[in-house]
């Protein structure tokens, strides 16, 4: 399926000469030179990928990145003749993905689309497999539910059951676990490994979703 991309550029001979390049990696390009009516367009349609040029007539470039990204979660280019740097960190506040400053290679651009489309569809991958398990995982604030329940944990259970959930479904060793786990001293023995384990078995209440694997370490169940 070919990946649709909203062009929003008033520089039209730019814009035709972007899409004859990106068309030949099977991209879809739609261009539009007025930014009132690209959100417009966002909003009816849906796209893989906006590039967003910065200077547009009657509403900054800024502004439509904002606008973008409060209301949705799409890979943003910024490709813009501005050279402020002010404008670039303002544009990553903003929420764009790339930046890229004008004139550059079109060879640039596409490996530029490649990568940050690459990204996305990672996150959403990652997104999608935490759906899915009855453990979420919330780095942010250092907390895991099972289920609907948040569990109570000391920094260190917390940290070898969010390493755990990362490997799910992977044996990890006690090496694994000392080495990664930032609340854990790598002079730590694997017999407290075995004891934090068992601490966070109990808290589970299910014993049997961590799964003890003889000489190497663990499992988690998924």
């Amino acid at each position: 399926m070919k990946k649709k991309i909203l062009m929003i550029e008033d520089d039209l001979e730019l814009a035709e000469i972007l899409t004859e390049y990106l068309e030949q990696f099977d991209y879809e390009i739609e261009t539009e030179d007025d930014p009132f009516k690209a959100l417009s367009i966002l909003k009816l349609k849906e796209y893989h990928l906006v590039i967003l040029d910065l200077t547009l007539p009657g509403m900054d470039g800024l502004e439509v990145c904002e606008a973008i990204r409060e209301r949705q979660d799409i890979p943003i280019i910024i490709s813009s003749a501005r050279s402020d740097v002010n404008d670039k960190v303002s544009a990553f506040d903003l929420g764009a993905d790339d930046y890229m400053p004008k004139p550059y290679d079109p060879r640039e651009l596409e490996a530029r689309i490649t990568s940050v489309l690459r990204r996305y569809a990672a996150k959403s991958k990652e997104k999608l497999e935490q759906e899915a398990s009855d453990f979420k995982l919330d780095e942010a604030a250092m907390q895991i539910s099972y289920k609907g329940r948040v569990l109570d944990f000391t920094n260190a259970e917390y940290g070898i059951l969010a390493f755990m959930i990362k490997k799910e479904g992977m044996v990890v060793s006690r090496a694994d676990i000392i080495h990664n786990v930032n609340a854990i001293n790598e002079d730590s023995s694997n017999k407290s490994i075995d004891v934090m384990v068992g601490r966070i078995r109990n808290k589970l209440e299910d014993k049997s979703l961590i799964e003890s694997v003889r000489g190497i370490g663990y499992k988690l169940i998924k």
